[in-house]
């Protein structure tokens, strides 16, 4: 098992506080439900707090309040060792997100490239396990972008994954620190996984890795938190659930530069 990849030492953690418009951000495959922007305030400073007390760095994105997704600011990049690639959304309204990010990570002093039309590449699609690279390819993600991260990502494995009844590949799963797969198949092509754990619960599909055996997760998901727990794993949760009301998860929320 290859461990996973954004294990965390001394790092930095990208985020960026909801907008005056987050109750507008876009919804696709659930229902749309009225949204407490007061209540998304107070979750995000309690998901910053998590972040803080695993030993990472806060930084803050500069804001896109023209944006309402834009506090999902996982979409805006991708960081694999010193590079930052930027992504190009397949959603057209989200493309402006990308340029207070861009900021941020050169700021951080990483390299970076960006993907190019008529790629289209979601941070959310992403999935650094080891060496090797999954890659949803989905309403957000195209073939294009998903050759140009290749090209961009030189040594190491690609590997596309289909999605199906989810926004991005991390709505449906991600992994464990020692690179372990844990998800909802259904919503993924398995034939290209070597293996993936099913969880109780679609929100426990969604791990942070806030340390080689410290994860973050969202309340929402209960049953897979005690199983984690039972396996040795230390879990903090948090409650994200004005921004699950807008298909967002916990790696949604920050961006792990090492």
């Amino acid at each position: 098992m290859e461990p996973a990849d954004t294990l965390p030492g001394p790092g930095t953690a990208l985020v960026r506080p909801p907008g005056p418009r987050l109750a507008e951000g876009i919804v696709t495959h659930i229902g749309r439900r009225p949204v407490d922007t007061a209540l998304a305030a107070r979750q995000h400073e309690a998901y910053v707090a998590a972040l803080r007390a695993s030993g990472r760095h806060v930084r803050a994105v500069p804001p896109a309040d023209d944006h309402p997704d834009a506090v999902f600011v996982e979409d805006t990049v991708v960081v694999c060792g010193d590079l930052a690639v930027l992504g190009r959304s397949g959603e057209t309204l989200r493309r402006g997100e990308t340029a207070g990010t861009e900021q941020a990570v050169r700021e951080l002093g990483l390299r970076v490239e960006r993907i190019k039309a008529p790629g289209t590449l979601d941070g959310g699609d992403v999935l650094c396990v080891g060496d090797t690279v999954y890659v949803g390819r989905g309403a957000r993600t195209n073939e294009e972008g998903i050759c140009q991260l290749a090209h961009l990502l030189g040594g190491r494995r690609v590997v596309p994954v289909d999605t199906r009844g989810c926004l991005h590949l991390k709505s449906a799963m991600t992994a464990l620190p020692d690179g372990s797969l844990v998800g909802v198949p259904e919503m993924v092509d398995t034939s290209v996984l070597p293996f993936i754990r099913v969880v109780p619960e679609p929100a426990g599909a969604h791990v942070v890795l806030l340390g080689p055996d410290h994860v973050l997760m969202a309340a929402s998901a209960p049953r897979t938190a005690a199983q984690f727990a039972a396996d040795g794993l230390r879990v903090t949760s948090v409650d994200i659930s004005e921004f699950e009301a807008l298909e967002g998860c916990v790696t949604c929320l920050s961006v792990l530069v090492p």
